[in-house]
């Protein structure tokens, strides 16, 4: 039995015999500050994620302004503005906040720029896919995005998928293509919307590849990484905004003076730029592996309050779409768990066996 394990049988015994064993020795106490930390950690992220997705709903769907990419584009300036401001405290007040330096180094901007390309696209088509989607289908819609980290992972870096993670793939698919259907017969579906979401799907599954590669040019510092890719991303926005003929909706734009238009897109920003550190915390505070569960589960509390909130009514093979796709993504997530922690334990057996046949 290994420490954790006995930990948790330790306080199941005592939980079982009476509180008095355990507060001696103040097991109890910590156990729950833990669970304690862990659960509003999590509902800390819950509350982050689905506020964001609901609020660029809101300011995606304005009727008045048509300009995703200048929306998207806005929020990347916001977060820049926000590195800039914690660093700036951080060297003020290092004992208070600590926050990692960020003066700009045109070199690590450069060695970054491919990433920041698929990340413009990865957080564009997500705008895009949400706008023409809505909340509601958002999760279908966006669920590729395993099924290309699958594809790109054999692709790129070579890497083969087990039988029963492949297996959750086609659930997912499955998933997918029910939605698409069942969207299809209620007359809301959006083909558009649907392209950006494979496209958005991609973009994330190469995001996480490039990550991996370049976080070694800002010293493994997701924060560096972050501010590098945002502010290049505002570059790297302005061809688009120009091409697709948002500087004229801009300019003939009824609130462009209304502060609250503005402190509503300022908003958005912060929490674009809150998701990246309640990620971490929550991967901190649990496991990577916890935090897919629990992003998977957001995801499911988040359309069924989408549903609720437009008060439209979903057909059983619609809701059995979601089921798919989110129970699919759920069970990759678990076979990928157990692979990965039982990849040492076969490496620790086969050093063991080599140090027996060499007699040692």
């Amino acid at each position: 039995m290994n420490r954790a394990q006995l930990k948790r049988s330790k306080i199941l015994r005592m939980a079982l015999v009476g509180s008095d064993s355990m507060n001696r020795d103040g097991e109890m106490d910590t156990f729950l500050l833990t669970a304690i930390k862990i659960a509003l950690v999590v509902a800390l992220y819950w509350f982050v994620s689905i506020t964001m997705v609901f609020l660029n709903n809101h300011l995606l769907d304005n009727t008045d302004l048509d300009a995703p990419l200048f929306v998207t584009s806005f929020q990347c300036l916001i977060t820049v503005v926000l590195c800039w401001c914690l660093s700036l405290l951080s060297r003020s007040c290092p004992g208070a906040i600590d926050f990692p330096s960020v003066k700009f180094d045109y070199k690590i901007s450069r060695e970054i720029l491919p990433l920041s390309v698929v990340f413009v696209g990865m957080i564009a088509f997500n705008n895009l896919c949400l706008k023409n989607l809505g909340v509601a289908f958002y999760t279908v819609g966006r669920s590729l995005s395993t099924v290309f980290n699958v594809i790109l992972s054999y692709g790129i870096l070579k890497q083969t998928t087990s039988f029963h993670a492949l297996l959750c793939c086609g659930v997912i698919l499955g998933g997918f293509w029910l939605g698409v259907d069942q969207e299809g017969a209620g007359g809301s579906l959006s083909w558009s919307g649907i392209i950006y979401g494979i496209l958005a799907s991609m973009c994330v599954s190469l995001n996480a590849i490039y990550t991996k590669k370049v976080l070694p040019v800002v010293n493994h510092s997701i924060w560096k990484l972050s501010y590098y890719n945002n502010l290049n991303a505002c570059f790297l926005f302005i061809p688009p905004i120009l091409v697709f003929g948002e500087v004229p909706k801009l300019c003939n734009f009824s609130r462009l003076s209304d502060l609250s238009f503005w402190g509503m897109m300022t908003v958005g920003g912060v929490f674009g730029f809150a998701i990246g550190y309640v990620t971490g915390l929550q991967i901190k505070f649990t496991s990577p592996l916890t935090h897919n569960v629990s992003g998977t589960a957001k995801a499911c509390a988040q359309t069924v309050l989408a549903v609720a909130y437009s008060a439209s009514a979903k057909s059983a093979l619609w809701w059995t779409s979601n089921t798919m796709v989110l129970a699919g993504s759920f069970a990759y997530t678990w076979v990928k768990g157990r692979e990965m922690n039982k990849v040492p334990t076969e490496t620790q057996t086969k050093m063991k066996t080599e140090k027996n046949d060499s007699g040692v």
